[in-house]
């Protein structure tokens, strides 16, 4: 999601904070269950009956959710056999450019907030260094420019701006204070006062589960008494790492998770790429094994590589073993294979599309909140440039001669990427989303580059950009890839009651035989679509789900989501 910390935006909504108190974290306010703190007891996930070690369970998936699932599973004695349709990653996917090895750019994810602390679980334990990721008006940016309407505004730290946008950002905060009990929601987050969280929470849903991003900020006070000007700006500025008309339509209870959990602020980048992350879990031997002998990993247990793409999934007849028949997962090239359990984390809209989905496996109201998940488009193109010319001063005016820069032109957001004063630089010429990613849909990289350094020559007229590209452009276009159809979930008005459907299916003593052990991850089917923490919990939630599935359980000292889910669970809507 473009969220990260910037001027116009809630960098100022939650006030100056008491370094004193605990940090407010993505805890989830629809399920405020602490699976940082659930990763790091000692009691560990829970445990399998030793008759269950070594049972394969399918993954399908190789993303992050996938993997997190897959190396937990590996962990508690159990055989994980992954099926990917592309590549180790998911969307946390990175290229380089020709000739290029070391210059990297992130085509998905690429920024993490640090509130994401179960996401920084894994980060932390596989060794992978971050660095602030260069946002608007974050340190590791020297100086932005926001240009709208022809006008161009230089500031290299927040009070550079006109009055204007603090007024922008002023309205944001108070709409959020005065009709979402923002400064409460944080307060309780940061002391983990589940409770609380859930009161305030509770109330918010029917209250909002009907109303739009841009209908919650137009009926604000606020923004009413500052006027149209202030609520089109704040759609092209935005708060965050760009301008948010285009999440405008979306429920604004997607807006609330983000800024209640500061998601939106404080965001890091992988070194070396975010695929490095999946890729290192893949590769990885965790000492605390069960069942396996030392030096176990997943890659040893598939001999190197997963399972091709699957292309078919069903339940197979019945068994004096397994009454309620296995899941039989069937690959491209035909090759079927059976499993008492398996953990699905391809986009869900994968299982009616590419993969042939029994529709027994799923009830009705399932399927239909399948179908209604709603994906966001995003695009980004990047050229690589001869050196990072952007830190040289213009002699005459003496500012930055190119700016990190968000417009209401075509590229929307231009981000500047460094990487060290021996490397050629990189320039994400535009990140955007919606129907301005639907722009560039038919171009190719070429035409995109064009078009963009066009945009771009407006704002900086006296400089050369394309004389400093290098090499080929990468592009690409998320909704245009087979395997995803979108960049991620954001929920419509409406859609709560689906998201809870979707989310607490890993829960199954409720549904008949024949529909338990196939288990929903992935950050869409998460409460933080969009958000790779979102994608690791929902991967942990399937963990718990299967390991009770085949008759093991948590530690009563360490109760695992499903032993909390009745009791501080997503609320039903009637």
């Amino acid at each position: 999601m473009t969220t990260a910390s910037t001027s116009p935006s809630t960098a100022t909504a939650s006030g100056g904070l008491d370094t004193d108190l605990p940090p407010v974290t993505m805890l989830n306010p629809d399920f405020p269950f602490s699976y940082d703190h659930y990763l790091q007891h000692p009691a560990g996930l829970g445990a399998v009956p030793p008759e269950q070690y070594g049972t394969e369970v399918a993954v399908v998936g190789a993303g992050l959710s996938g993997l997190v699932a897959a190396y937990e599973l590996m962990k508690l004695g159990l055989k994980p056999v992954i099926y990917e349709a592309g590549h180790i990653g998911g969307r946390l996917k990175t290229a380089s450019f020709d000739g290029a090895p070391g210059v990297t750019v992130d085509l998905g994810g690429m920024r993490f907030p640090v509130s994401g602390k179960s996401f920084y679980h894994y980060v932390e334990m596989l060794g992978l260094e971050t660095e602030e990721f260069p946002n608007p008006l974050s340190p590791a940016t020297s100086s932005t420019v926001i240009e709208l309407a022809g006008e161009k505004h230089y500031a290299e730290q927040e009070t550079d701006l006109p009055a204007f946008f603090h007024e922008v950002s002023d309205a944001w905060s108070a709409a959020l204070k005065e009709h979402a009990m923002f400064e409460e929601m944080q307060e309780a987050l940061r002391f983990r006062d589940v409770p609380r969280i859930k009161e305030i929470w509770n109330a918010m849903i029917p209250a909002f589960d009907e109303q739009t991003f841009y209908g919650f900020v137009a009926a604000s006070r606020s923004f009413k008494e500052a006027g149209f000007e202030h609520r089109e700006a704040f759609g092209q500025v935005g708060f965050g790492s760009g301008g948010w008309d285009t999440d405008f339509p979306n429920s604004i209870l997607e807006i609330l998770r983000v800024v209640y959990t500061n998601a939106d602020d404080e965001h890091r980048g992988i070194v070396g790429g975010a695929q490095r992350l999946p890729e290192a879990l893949w590769n990885h031997a965790p000492e605390d094994l069960a069942h396996w002998p030392a030096g176990t990993s997943l890659a040893s247990l598939h001999h190197g590589s997963t399972r091709g793409a699957v292309a078919r999934l069903s339940r197979g007849p019945a068994t004096d073993e397994r009454p309620e028949g296995d899941l039989l997962i069937t690959d491209k090239w035909g090759h079927t294979a059976a499993y008492p359990t398996a953990v699905v984390t391809c986009q869900t809209w994968l299982l009616s599309t590419r993969i042939e989905t029994e529709e027994a496996l799923f009830e009705p109201g399932l399927w239909t909140a399948i179908e209604r998940n709603h994906y966001m488009q995003s695009s980004k193109t990047f050229v690589m440039v001869d050196r990072p010319f952007w830190k040289e001063r213009d002699p005459q005016t003496g500012r930055d001669v190119l700016s990190m820069t968000l417009t209401d032109r075509l590229p929307r957001a231009t981000y500047l990427l460094d990487n060290g004063p021996d490397q050629p630089a990189v320039i994400l010429l535009s990140y955007t989303w919606n129907d301005d990613a639907l722009k560039w849909l038919a171009l190719d990289a070429d035409e995109r580059v064009r078009l963009m350094l066009h945009s771009l020559a407006q704002i900086y007229p006296d400089v050369d950009i394309a004389s400093h590209i290098v090499g080929e452009p990468i592009t690409v276009s998320w909704e245009a890839e087979p395997n995803f159809m979108g960049a991620f979930k954001a929920n419509l008005p409406g859609h709560y009651r689906y998201q809870q459907r979707l989310f607490t299916h890993f829960k199954q003593d409720r549904l008949p035989a024949h529909q338990r052990g196939i288990f929903l991850a992935g950050d869409d089917v998460s409460f933080t679509a969009g958000w790779a923490e979102g994608a690791v919990t929902t991967g942990l939630n399937a963990v718990w789900g299967v390991v009770n599935h085949l008759g093991g359980s948590s530690s009563a000292e360490n109760p695992g989501p499903g032993d909390l889910l009745d009791e501080i669970g997503p609320m039903p809507l009637v």
